[in-house]
C-alpha cells in the first residue's frame, strides 16, 4: 500500500500517543514511589511478530530489550483475546529481576493477535538475599523470584494463584499488588486505543501504516549510517569491580561501518564475572540501539525499522552476554552505562563533533530496606541518583540529571520522607565535579540521608576510581564518593557495598561529574 505522507505523520503521532497514554495510566495508578514518582517504567506497541512499532519517551535500557520479552511471550504462550503474560527472566528478554514485563495481545473483531502492547516496570522488591533485590550476588537465584513467560490473566480473568505465589515471595506484597494492577490497566489502555484506531481507519490501513513507519525509519537510519566514513573504530574501558573482589573488568568494542550497515562487535570483552555486573544479551543490544538512535534526527519515529542497519556481535559467556545462572542485577544499571561509554568512545574517533564526552557512567543504585518503626511493616526503598552529563563540541554538559540508559526522575524529598523512615539532610549539586575544558562537563549530585530506623543498605555504583573521560583535550569528570557517617566517624566506602546500619546513621552519595570537551587553551568555558 502506497502511503500518504500526511497520514504517515498522523499515524506516527497516534501510535506514540497510545504508548504515552499507557505510561500516564501506569504512573497515575501505581502504588510505589519508584513508579509513580520516579517513573521507572516503559511502555510500547508491537507488531504481530514482536517488532516494536512505537514507544513512549521512557527508559532506553527497557525499550531496547523489551521486544525480546514480547517475542519470548509469543514463543512460549498461545495468546488469546483477554490474555496477559508476565515475565522478568533476564535470559528470556528481560534485564534484571526487578524489571517485570506484562505483554498483552490485541484482537480486533475477534481477529488476531494483530498487535501487542507491553509495559515494563521496576518493582522496588522482588525477593532475594537483600532488601530491594539489587544484591551483591553471585547467582541469579540470590536476586529474587524468576518469572518465565506465564499467563497471569487468561480470557480477562486474573490468575490469582499465580499472583499469590508472586506476592508471597516479596517483602512488600501490598505495594507489589498495587503496581501490578497499574500495569494491567496500562495494557488495557493500550488495547482500547489500538482497537479504537483500527475501528476508525480500518484494520488494513492501520497495519499498513505501521509497516510503512518501520520502512521510513529504516531509510532514515541507513542514510545516517551511510554518511559515516567506512572503517573499523575501536575503544575500551573498564568496570571497576563486580562486588566480589574482581577488578578492572574490560569491555572492548569495534564499531564497523560499511555502507549503510553498522556492526557493533563486543566479542573482545572479558568473561562473565562471579559478581552481579554481568549483562545479558538483551541489555547489550539495547545499548547499541540507543547509541544508533542518538545519531538520527529527533523527528524520526523510534521503532524496529531504526535498527535494521544494526548488527550486534557478542561472545556467549562474556560480561556483555552472560550465561545462566550468572548474577545480573547490576548489569542492567551499571554495565549498560559502560557499554554506551565504549560505543560512543569508538564513534568519537570518526564523528567527534557529534559525540559527547563521557557522562557519569553509573546509575548509583541505592536500596534501603527494613521494618518501618512507625508501622511495623516492611519497607523497601530504591532509587538511582543522577550525575554529570558529558560536554559536547558546542555546549557544557548538563548537571545533576540521569543520563544515557536511564531516563527516570528523582524521588521528591516530600514523597520520600512521607513514605519511608528516612530524612534527607542534604540534596545539592556537587559543584566543580565536572571535567574542565573549552566546554565543561556537568556536575554531579550530593544526596545525604539519615536513617530513622535500623535498615539494610545496598549500593551498586561505578566511576569511584576510574573517571568519566573527556574528549578532544577535555579533562575527566571527578569520580564519585560514598560515605557513611556514624556519630563522629566518617567511613569512606567502595562503589559496591551491603551494610546493616543503625537509626541515626547517615549515607552520603556524591555522584561523578561528566567529562569536559576541548582543550581549555582553545577558548573559555561558558561556566
Amino acid at each position: 500500500m502506497n502511503s500518504n505522507p500526511i497520514l504517515l505523520e498522523v499515524f506516527k503521532h497516534r501510535f506514540a500517543s497510545i504508548a504515552e497514554e499507557m505510561g500516564m495510566t501506569l504512573q497515575r495508578t501505581a502504588f510505589s514511589p519508584n513508579i509513580k514518582e520516579r517513573r521507572d517504567f516503559s511502555c510500547a506497541l508491537f507488531g504481530r511478530q514482536g517488532e516494536m512499532i512505537a514507544q513512549a519517551a521512557h527508559i532506553p535500557v527497557h525499550l531496547g530489550s523489551m521486544p525480546l520479552s514480547v517475542k519470548a511471550a509469543i514463543a512460549h504462550q498461545d495468546l488469546r483475546e483477554g490474555d496477559m503474560v508476565i515475565l522478568n527472566d533476564p535470559f528470556q528478554g528481560g534485564t534484571h529481576l526487578p524489571d517485570i514485563t506484562l505483554v498483552a495481545p490485541v484482537f480486533v473483531d475477534g481477529k488476531g493477535p494483530l498487535f501487542f502492547v507491553a509495559n515494563r516496570a521496576h518493582h522496588a522488591d522482588v525477593g532475594g538475599m537483600s532488601a530491594g533485590s539489587m544484591p551483591l550476588s553471585t547467582s541469579i537465584f540470590q536476586e529474587g523470584i524468576i518469572i518465565p513467560p506465564l499467563k497471569i490473566v487468561e480470557g480477562g480473568t486474573l490468575n490469582r494463584s499465580l499472583l499469590s505465589l508472586l506476592l508471597r515471595n516479596v517483602r512488600t506484597p501490598a505495594e507489589r499488588e498495587g503496581d501490578f494492577s497499574a500495569q494491567f490497566m496500562a495494557n488495557r489502555t493500550g488495547i482500547a486505543r489500538l482497537t479504537e484506531l483500527a475501528n476508525k481507519y480500518n484494520l488494513h490501513t492501520v497495519s499498513s501504516y505501521a509497516e510503512n513507519l518501520l520502512d521510513y525509519s529504516e531509510r532514515m537510519a541507513r542514510q545516517a549510517v551511510a554518511a559515516l566514513p567506512d572503517g573499523t573504530y575501536t575503544f575500551e574501558d573498564v568496570l571497576e569491580d563486580d562486588g566480589q573482589g574482581n577488578e578492572d573488568i574490560r569491555i572492548r568494542v569495534a564499531v564497523q561501518i560499511h555502507g549503510s550497515d553498522m556492526v557493533v562487535d563486543l566479542t573482545g570483552s572479558d568473561d562473565q564475572t562471579p559478581g552481579c555486573v554481568n549483562a545479558v544479551y538483551a541489555i547489550t543490544l539495547s545499548c547499541a540501539m540507543y547509541v544508533l538512535r542518538t545519531l538520527l534526527p529527533d523527528e524520526i519515529p523510534t521503532n524496529a525499522g531504526c535498527f535494521r542497519p544494526l548488527s550486534v556481535q557478542t561472545r556467549s559467556g562474556s560480561v556483555v552476554d552472560a550465561r545462566f545462572p550468572a548474577a545480573v542485577a547490576g548489569g542492567n544499571v551499571e554495565t549498560s552505562q559502560r557499554i554506551v561509554d565504549v560505543i560512543l568512545g569508538a564513534l568519537a574517533r570518526v564523528i567527534p563533533e557529534a559525540v559527547p564526552a563521557a557522562s557519569q557512567g553509573t546509575m548509583n543504585n541505592l536500596t534501603i530496606g527494613g521494618t518501618h518503626p512507625a508501622t511495623g511493616e516492611p519497607f523497601a526503598y530504591y532509587e538511582t541518583i543522577g550525575g554529570g552529563g558529558g560536554a559536547t563540541a558546542d555546549s557544557d554538559g548538563d548537571s545533576a540529571l540521569q543520563s544515557h540508559m536511564t531516563n527516570t526522575l528523582n524521588t521528591p524529598v516530600e514523597a520520600l520522607e512521607y513514605t519511608y523512615p528516612l530524612t534527607v539532610t542534604r540534596y545539592a549539586i556537587r559543584r566543580g565535579s565536572g571535567g574542565k575544558g573549552r566546554h565543561r562537563g556537568g556536575d554531579g549530585i550530593i544526596r545525604e540521608m539519615r536513617l530513622e530506623g535500623d535498615a539494610e543498605v545496598t549500593l551498586l555504583s561505578e566511576r569511584r576510581h576510574t573517571a568519566p573521560y573527556g574528549l578532544n583535550g577535555g579533562g575527566p569528570g571527578q569520580p564519585g564518593r560514598n560515605t557513611i557517617l556514624q556519630k563522629t566517624r566518617a567511613t569512606r566506602l567502595p562503589g559496591k557495598f551491603n551494610l546493616r546500619l543503625k537509626s541515626g546513621d547517615l549515607i552520603r552519595i556524591e555522584t561523578p561529574g561528566g567529562g569536559g570537551y576541548g582543550s581549555i587553551k582553545t577558548g573559555p568555558s561558558k561556566k
